[in-house]
């Protein structure tokens, strides 16, 4: 641990690397610093194997503490997805993974969530980019590529180049159908795509503190989309007991940053007066207020992904579309089997098939067009996840992201909706 003395005036991404590089660390330093915990996923995970092994490595640093999930095309659609995630669960059969979550687990950045991994305080890395979700829980969390993963999973350790933060201050009472997704939607569309690149986001304000952790998890989740290296939430009283309920007595320490630490810049946001938000084609940057659009015909409809397939979302989505019918496909998928079987026993499950939904089991498949929902030429999806490029779900296909509200009063008309207007 760094002495108290040189913490003073550091972001958390600056306390956080010092802590695990066992050195002072500041903005645009480089260290290499110990891993909390790592993850890959069956799509990234067998490219990091092969390094793994090219590497000459033998054995894991620690098997306790490296998480695989198999959830971007699970169950496989194809012999050759098949086949390779046959060999990832030999590997992590050999080097006795403890936390290998196979098909139907869940998504891999709920399941990490879930099951304590990510902690107030710790350095997190996953080779998948929206692994800055953790950063909701006080984590300095970040994606890193196939290389970069073995390497970890060879010694633990990984050269950081320490970012500049940038503050955001959230303030004001959200109004009603308007939740963190629009927040972030609003954030990424004055910041832009590259607004933050290679910076940490630190997030503040009375919004903030007022969101769930479900809602928190959004924010950070798609800090990537402004270029961020990682996206993170001060820790509050709303973690730790989030933190107990999901894995009890779990030990960690939590960092915040000093008062008068150097942030490169810094953006308020009054969210008072705002209102729905929607990214339209081809850029996540391409946002604009849900009204202005209002009208636009929708083919499908998507729910889910590891941005908004949480108990919360879905609790708002049957609540919109309860004893009512949905005019176009509509595709639900819960971020993983613990929110569906939450889902089940509480009978939003019910609610959402009776109003004609078709529901997925837990994993990623529509969000990356791999299976389960992938767009005809032409198609228009709505879609509550974080990437709208063009391709995403389908080679000629149209994304627009929003809210789960706006995606559940969108799926009854066919056509993009304010959800303050149903």
């Amino acid at each position: 641990m760094v002495s108290s003395a040189l913490d003073a005036q550091r972001t958390i991404s600056e306390k956080i690397l010092s802590n695990a590089s066992g050195k002072p660390a500041r903005a645009n330093d480089f260290v290499l610093a110990r891993v909390h915990a790592a993850m890959a996923h069956d799509g990234t995970s067998v490219l990091g194997v092969r390094a793994f092994e090219a590497m000459g490595a033998s054995s894991v640093w620690d098997p306790d503490r490296i998480a695989i999930v198999f959830d971007h095309i699970a169950p496989a659609s194809t012999e050759m997805a098949a086949t390779l995630q046959k060999s990832i669960r030999s590997w992590t059969k050999r080097q006795g993974i403890a936390n290998f979550f196979d098909v139907g687990e869940g998504i891999c950045h709920q399941v990490v969530v879930e099951h304590g991994l990510a902690l107030p305080g710790t350095l997190v890395v996953g080779a998948d980019s929206h692994s800055c979700t953790y950063g909701a829980l006080g984590a300095f969390a970040t994606g890193v590529g196939a290389t970069d993963i073995a390497e970890v999973f060879a010694t633990g350790t990984l050269w950081f180049k320490v970012p500049e933060t940038l503050k955001i201050v959230l303030s004001g009472k959200l109004r009603a159908h308007v939740s963190a997704k629009d927040v972030i939607l609003k954030i990424v569309g004055t910041i832009g795509a590259d607004g933050a690149s290679y910076k940490a986001l630190e997030v503040y304000g009375t919004t903030t503190a007022d969101l769930s952790m479900e809602g928190r998890l959004t924010v950070s989740n798609m800090a990537i989309e402004v270029g961020a290296k990682a996206g993170i939430i001060p820790p509050d009283r709303k973690t730790f007991e989030y933190i107990e309920r999901i894995q009890p007595q779990l030990s960690y320490t939590p960092c915040y940053a000093d008062e008068d630490a150097s942030y490169a810049d810094e953006l308020h946001v009054a969210v008072g007066e705002l209102g729905p938000q929607i990214a339209c084609p081809h850029e996540v940057d391409n946002v604009k207020a849900v009204e202005d659009v209002a009208g636009t015909p929708i083919d499908q409809v998507f729910v889910g992904s590891c941005t908004n397939g949480r108990l919360e979302d879905f609790k708002e989505v049957a609540a919109i579309v309860r004893g009512e019918t949905v005019a176009v496909r509509t595709i639900v998928v819960p971020a993983s089997k613990h929110v569906l079987l939450t889902c089940m026993r509480t009978g939003i499950l019910e609610t959402l098939i009776e109003a004609g939904a078709t529901v997925c089991s837990p994993g990623c498949g529509p969000c990356l067009g791999a299976h389960n929902g992938v767009l005809g030429r032409g198609e228009a999806c709505l879609s509550t996840s974080n990437r709208n490029f063009k391709g995403r779900m389908g080679a000629d296909g149209l994304v627009y992201l929003a809210s789960p509200a706006t995606a559940a009063a969108t799926a009854l008309q066919g056509e993009i909706v304010d959800p303050r207007r149903i």
